[in-house]
This record gives C-alpha cells, sequence and structure tokens, in this order.
C-alpha cells in the first residue's frame, strides 16, 4: 500500500519508523511518504493560512500551497478520460481529509481502507482547509471526510496517525499471528475478552481457573461470555446492534 500525508508537522510522523509499521515500512509492504505544506508555499514566510471570507475567529488553510501538494502526490492536474469514464486499469487514490464534520471512523471501515491501493491524507489545522481544497481533489481522486468521533482535535496528525495504525496492521503480513487479529474487539461486534499471564497468582489476584483447566471448550465458551458481559457492560449500544443482527439472519435449513 502507498500512502501519503500532507501536513505542517511532517517531524509529527516519525513515530511511524517504529514497531510493527516500522518493520512493514522496511519490508516493503506499506511504502510512506509525508510532505511539508509549507514546501509548496512560495512567500518569505511559507504562508498557508489566511483569514476567512466572512469574518469569524481563527485561521483557514489556503487553496494554494494545497493544491500544489496535491497535483505533486496525485501527479496529474486532471482526471484522465478513463478515470472519468470509471474504466481505468486502477482505481483513483483515495483521499481523506480528518474533519469531526466526517463520517466516524471504525473497524469496519478500517477493513475497507486496507484494500486501497493508495491512500492519501491531508492534515488540516486552525479553523479547517478551504472548501475548494476539498472540491478539487474530489475532481482528481476519491475524497471521503473522516472523524475519530465527537470530539475536536487541534489537527488532523492525530486523526491520521490513528487510522493509519488501524488500517496498516490489517494489511496482510503486517501482523505476524493474522489469527490474533480475529479475537480483537470490534472485529464481530463486540468488545475483547480479558488477558492472562504467568504467573497463575499475583499479588492476591488469581487467573480465572478455566485457563488453567486445559479444556479448551470451556476455555472458548468462558471467552465468549466475558465478551459478551463486556460489551453488555460497557458498550450495550454494540451488543444490541449485534444481537438485532443475530435475529435478522435467518437459520440454515
Amino acid at each position: 500500500m502507498k500512502i501519503d500525508i500532507v501536513s505542517i508537522f511532517p517531524s509529527f510522523f516519525d513515530v511511524l519508523d517504529i514497531s510493527l509499521l516500522g518493520k512493514a515500512r522496511q519490508n516493503g509492504m506499506i511504502n510512506l511518504a509525508v510532505h511539508d505544506l509549507r514546501d509548496f508555499a512560495h512567500d518569505r514566510h511559507r504562508t498557508v493560512d489566511d483569514t476567512p471570507y466572512g469574518g469569524g475567529a481563527g485561521m483557514v488553510m489556503k487553496p494554494e500551497p494545497w493544491g500544489e501538494a496535491l497535483d505533486r502526490i496525485l501527479g496529474r492536474e486532471e482526471p484522465s478520460a478513463a478515470d472519468a469514464a470509471g474504466a481505468g486499469s486502477q482505481p483513483r487514490p483515495l483521499v481523506i481529509f480528518p474533519s469531526p464534520a466526517g463520517e466516524v471512523f471504525n473497524q469496519e471501515m478500517a477493513r475497507t481502507l486496507a484494500q486501497e491501493d493508495h491512500l492519501v491524507f491531508g492534515c488540516g489545522r486552525y479553523e479547517g482547509i478551504d472548501q475548494r481544497v476539498v472540491d478539487y481533489a474530489a475532481d482528481q481522486a476519491r475524497v471521503r471526510l473522516v472523524s475519530l468521533g465527537d470530539y475536536v482535535l487541534n489537527g488532523g496528525e492525530v486523526a491520521t496517525m490513528a487510522m493509519i495504525e488501524a488500517i496498516g496492521r490489517l494489511i496482510p503480513g503486517v501482523v505476524g499471528n493474522p489469527e490474533s487479529l480475529t479475537e480483537e474487539s470490534h472485529e464481530d461486534g463486540l468488545l475483547e475478552y480479558p488477558s492472562y499471564t504467568k504467573p497463575s497468582s499475583w499479588r492476591g489476584y488469581d487467573v480465572p481457573p478455566v485457563l488453567l483447566s486445559g479444556n479448551h471448550g470451556a476455555v472458548h465458551s468462558w471467552r465468549h461470555e466475558q465478551r459478551v458481559e463486556r460489551t453488555r457492560r460497557v458498550r450495550p449500544d454494540l451488543l444490541s446492534v449485534v444481537l438485532d443482527a443475530d435475529a435478522a439472519t435467518p437459520e440454515s435449513e
């Protein structure tokens, strides 16, 4: 997968050189490049923002630097005739603008985005990016506005990091044991069960006996019960969705 990031704080993403994603980059599974938006501003102060039309507090990111950055990354200024007709040999890149006004990011979206060939993340700051940048990007590529949740961050960098972490680990080969991905929270709508390791007794806290029993069937049942109970207690909204989905699934004959 190819990932491009545009930000006025490119060093923010140095953390992607470590851990599993760092290894994935070294092994060529992820081709990631970070672009400094200020490199596309040509005045002495490398200005990327200005006051908003119509008045109001704060500053808005200017369209000119963003346009040049997107042209550099996407490699063209106009969509090809094949792309316009939907007949391109490869799908157009997907440009993601982190935004509290976007659709909420979740595990299902992460799985979908992990199948993309080329993701471009545009990290806004201040009061956001001039809307014409989003409109222009939609003419050059596919565009999605995505939110981490119902709250506001100072910029798009934290949201981009979280999305890349969630997406990257779903790319085949990034996580050493792919079976571990199927047992995690949100993979089937339930939260993950609690985990334990040695020693079996620690400071008066004991590992549940069923996990020491060697009875794999009992362990599987216990873990499922724990997942349902934890979801019921912490995220009852998720449990209702799972139960509704189960009820809607026709029984096999």
